[in-house]
């Protein structure tokens, strides 16, 4: 379903297959990234809307696609396109984890990026994406509780890898306490416990601006007045996650 009649036209279509016969039609696309977590609260959504609007401002052709029923991604693109602002992203919402599959299986090779935002709990539509996905970013914040939260995701990562070779799974120290913290170094020790996750080497602090933006439907670099260590921080977490060199950490 397309939330803006602005948004370039995206047909649903009404035939389904089962999750597990996905595989079986798997056409050649370019790069498709979940934003993901089992836990909710850690800023999926907030990433994966800054991520697919600065693909898009960077001259990429990018599919915005909602997978969580709270549907906050889609309301941001549509605040986006009814501002007028460009690019105006396309953006696409499947609750139905069988309609989510066969969607992008089929319509990702129209586009150069897809960026799909998951709901924080463990659902069919989260599993479908994992499977779908080249690579899925795992937001976290630096407590405790998330850091044990991430037990559950990470079997998910490695269950989708019994399906399907190649899946990178990125995590992702967002929220970060500002300056050098001891909550920070603590859980970036931890994520080191997690084989099946690499541990990004930037983070992205808690700052008002991720989240101003995402509301207004703006970029991170569209903010005024900007925030010159938020757009470093997110280009950075951009060039890393749709870069192959090695990226991560050496814990």
């Amino acid at each position: 379903m397309v939330y803006h009649h602005h948004f370039p036209i995206i047909n649903q279509l009404h035939t389904y297959r089962l999750p597990c016969d996905l595989m079986a039609i798997q056409e050649v696309f370019t790069l498709i990234l979940a934003v993901a977590n089992t836990k909710g609260g850690v800023g999926k959504t907030t990433l994966a809307f800054l991520i697919a609007v600065a693909r898009a401002r960077a001259g990429r052709d990018v599919w915005l696609v909602d997978a969580d029923p709270q549907g906050s991604a889609s309301t941001a693109a549509t605040v986006r396109a009814d501002a007028g602002r460009e690019p105006i992203l396309a953006c696409s919402a499947y609750a139905d984890a069988r309609a989510l599959g066969i969607q992008v299986r089929r319509q990702s090779p129209k586009f150069e990026d897809v960026v799909i935002d998951v709901g924080g709990r463990d659902t069919e539509a989260l599993r479908v994406a994992l499977v779908l996905a080249d690579t899925v970013l795992i937001p976290v914040q630096p407590r405790g509780l998330d850091i044990w939260a991430l037990g559950a995701i990470a079997g998910l990562v490695e269950g989708a890898r019994a399906t399907r070779d190649g899946l990178r799974a990125l995590a992702l120290i967002n929220l970060a306490d500002p300056g050098i913290s001891a909550d920070n170094s603590d859980a970036a020790a931890a994520l080191a416990d997690f084989d099946a996750l690499d541990v990004l080497d930037v983070q992205l602090v808690r700052r008002k601006a991720f989240a101003a933006a995402a509301a207004h439907g703006m970029g991170i670099e569209e903010l005024s007045p900007g925030d010159p260590k938020a757009a470093q921080e997110l280009n950075t977490l951009v060039s890393r996650v749709f870069n192959h060199q090695s990226n991560v950490e050496t814990l």
